[in-house]
């Protein structure tokens, strides 16, 4: 029962370690590991390089502190009184909101008091000191004309100040310090700066793992505060706003079902802002855009249009190479810090947001456990190519279904686990599927070379287009047995001996056929018919077949020396051997095929067999068998005319190489060369050769021949 259990659990292995896969897979998905965080992100860089947000004009600009500006105007830090000049410029062309993407947190040191005291070593006197400019001061007073957004970032260090809040909070729902990550310090802007301006942000970026800017926050957490952005800061102030209001799951119209999944809008002014789960906002990045960008020197210079700031959000940052305010972008391209929270503000004026729902989640593992138990299902009853033909449908529906999602939508569904968990349930399933078949086809392989030489099977495996009817010419070797008396055997022996007899020996003589790569062409009763060179061709089948044969021999004069101890009187086996041209293919109808050869090659092979009776020899070989090995060891039998033929063929006995080098075999040879140049010595030869080794069979058949009044080594034989 247990094996059966078993069994069952491997003809079902495919089934439920798909399924293991697929649980892997959604635990995976919902965990959210490393990996599948930065190989999803890395798709939707994908996508945004095939579909970049198109630009669209947006009352947002950025003063460009670039290269020019400060070859034109001196290296940075500026004074803070230039720094002035231009707030007073973008006030009085009417600018929305001025939004320093730069932290102003030591005083500055090209102030006259500060310079005079590093001129002289000490400070100037109050009078003096009252009397010269301060341009901190100038730089403040600027700030508090108009509306101003400073900028600080938070850290994770203790520091000594807060930065300045200077809009309030309402919220709804869930607390949304819970979702937001927690800082401990911030370096800060200072304070007579942040008391001046109208908004004051936090600076910061979530980077990813590979340091690439995908979303921009909106709150940031400080201890126990909320603090908003410059992006949120930035929209707050250009629209007049005093507060924000944020909304967490739990709140009113936000369905959660009790679960606490995160912030899902910040609202700010008017203007409400999706987000994600940690509210963040995903940006959809256009390629650079040169209409963006002022520079700072053309402000100054009074060669910027009114019409190009009035009513527009304006971000002071820097892209010059040497201040390195750069990021990473999902376009694979680098880009200003300052363009980043330009790009996220036009975003949120436009509408047009990248957004991850929260029903993505649920919607792609339904769709990883939809499409995999189909696919489960489906390979176990369908073909290897309709099995691909789905699986690859399936991780192809999901990437497009995604892809087109993202251009349609503006939606960002992951595309890559619900295709990863496609291809592995599939391969997994179909892995195990075809091992099982293929040990199915190895169990049915093994029990056909039962019956069938392996190296036909094989052949027919690598080659089934070979299964057809049909054959062609060729050499081969042909290699015949017979068991001597083997049917008075029967007659007298009972049958359950003689079936389990003829089994031992058909099969040592069959394993040896095949250890020698030869095909079993049939099994007469006890007679074996082997062929070498068909159906793999063999260049050495002559080698090949005589090799066998000696094994062959030397299995049966053994088994038989057994059974003859055991109380049965096995007679000898006879073995012959030919080479020719055949006829070699498969042959028969539709309904069976049989693989063979035909041609007088064949007839001639089982001649050489059957005349071991009349020459009592054992093992009879071809000389065209002969002639295609060069390394033959035998010795001459004479030319054989078989019965029914008029030309002879030369007949040889094999030996092994210490039979050759006995002495009977050169006396052997000495007379059959004897009898081969007619020499009437040859009678004497023959007789002495018979007297001295009377069990040599060949021997005495010369020498009955020559008693007889034959000569040479032409034999005619008049029985077959």
């Amino acid at each position: 029962m247990i094996r059966r259990a078993v069994a069952a659990m491997m003809r079902l292995a495919h089934i439920w370690l798909s399924l293991i896969v697929l649980a892997v897979a959604l635990s995976a998905h919902l965990a959210k590991p490393a990996i599948i965080i930065t190989l999803r992100d890395a798709a939707f860089d994908v996508y945004q390089r095939w579909s970049p947000r198109d630009y669209q004009a947006a009352p947002v600009r950025i003063l460009d502190i670039d290269d020019e500006s400060l070859e034109k105007l001196g290296q940075w830090p500026w004074p803070r009184n230039t720094l002035a000049r231009l707030v007073d410029r973008l006030q009085a062309m009417g600018a929305a909101a001025i939004v320093f993407d730069i932290v102003f947190a030591e005083p500055d040191r090209t102030s006259p008091a500060r310079v005079f005291k590093q001129w002289t070593g000490t400070p100037p006197a109050p009078d003096l000191e009252t009397n010269l400019p301060d341009h901190d001061r100038i730089f403040a007073e600027s700030l508090g004309k108009g509306r101003v957004v400073t900028g600080f970032v938070l850290v994770n260090r203790p520091t000594p100040r807060a930065p300045a809040i200077k809009a309030g909070f309402a919220t709804a729902g869930d607390d949304p310090r819970l979702f937001l990550p927690v800082h401990s310090g911030a370096v800060t802007t200072l304070p007579q700066f942040e008391e001046a301006a109208a908004g004051n942000g936090a600076l910061n970026f979530t980077p990813g793992r590979d340091g690439v800017i995908r979303r921009v926050p909106m709150l940031l957490r400080l201890g126990e505060t909320l603090y908003p952005t410059l992006v949120a800061e930035a929209l707050r102030v250009a629209q007049g706003a005093s507060s924000y209001v944020v909304k967490s799951s739990g709140a009113s119209a936000k369905i959660s079902f009790g679960a606490h999944t995160g912030i899902t809008t910040v609202r700010v002014g008017t203007i409400p802002v999706p987000t994600d789960a940690e509210g963040r906002v995903w940006i959809h990045y256009t390629r650079a855009v040169a209409q963006r960008y002022l520079p700072a020197w053309k402000l100054l210079a009074g060669q910027v249009h009114a019409d190009s700031v009035k009513g527009f959000i304006v971000l002071v940052g820097s892209s010059a190479a040497g201040l390195q305010d750069t990021r990473f972008s999902p376009l694979g391209n680098v880009i200003p810090g300052v363009e980043i929270h330009a790009q996220a503000i036009e975003q949120i004026i436009q509408g047009t947001y990248l957004t991850r729902p929260d029903w993505a989640n649920g919607a792609e593992l339904l769709f990883m456990v939809t499409v995999s138990v189909a696919l489960v299902l489906l390979i176990a009853g369908l073909g290897a190519l309709w099995s691909a033909v789905i699986g690859l449908t399936a991780a192809a529906g999901a990437g497009a279904a995604s892809w087109y999602a993202f251009v349609n939508a503006d939606l960002l569904f992951d595309p890559l686990s619900p295709v990863m968990t496609t291809v592995a349930v599939y391969l997994v399933c179909s892995v195990l599927r075809h091992m099982h078949t293929e040990r199915q086809q190895r169990w049915i392989r093994d029990a056909f070379s039962s019956y069938v030489s392996p190296n036909l099977v094989w052949h027919l495996i690598e080659n089934p287009d070979q299964l057809s009817l049909g054959g062609e010419r060729r050499e081969c070797t042909f290699l015949f047995t017979d068991l001597a008396n083997f049917t008075s055997l029967v007659e007298q022996s009972d049958p359950e001996v003689i079936v389990s007899l003829l089994n031992e020996y058909l099969d040592g003589m069959v394993q040896i056929a095949f250890q020698h790569d030869g095909t079993l062409d049939k099994i007469v009763g006890d007679a074996v018919t082997i062929i070498f060179s068909a159906p793999v061709v063999q260049p050495d089948h002559a080698a090949r077949g005589i090799a066998c044969a000696l094994a062959m021999d030397s299995f049966a004069q053994a088994f038989a020396e057994a059974k003859r101890k055991e109380g049965i009187p096995l007679g000898k086996t006879r073995i012959g051997v030919n080479s020719g041209l055949v006829i070699i293919g498969n042959f028969g109808g539709d309904t069976v095929f049989d693989y063979t050869a035909h041609g007088d090659a064949i007839n001639t092979a089982a001649r050489m067999e059957s005349v071991n009776k009349h020459l009592g020899t054992r093992v009879c070989i071809s000389g065209f068998t002969v002639a295609g090995c060069p390394d033959f060891i035998g010795r001459p039998v004479g030319t054989l005319v078989l019965k029914g033929k008029t030309k002879g063929i030369e007949a040889f006995e094999p030996l092994t190489e210490a039979e050759a080098g006995s002495s009977a075999v050169a006396a052997y040879l000495a007379a059959f060369e004897l009898l081969e140049r007619r020499d009437p010595d040859a009678d004497t030869a023959f007789a002495a050769l018979a007297e001295n080794y009377p069990d040599d069979p060949l021997a005495a058949f010369h020498l009955k021949r020559l008693r007889a009044g034959e000569t040479g080594t032409t034999i005619v034989m008049t029985e077959k």
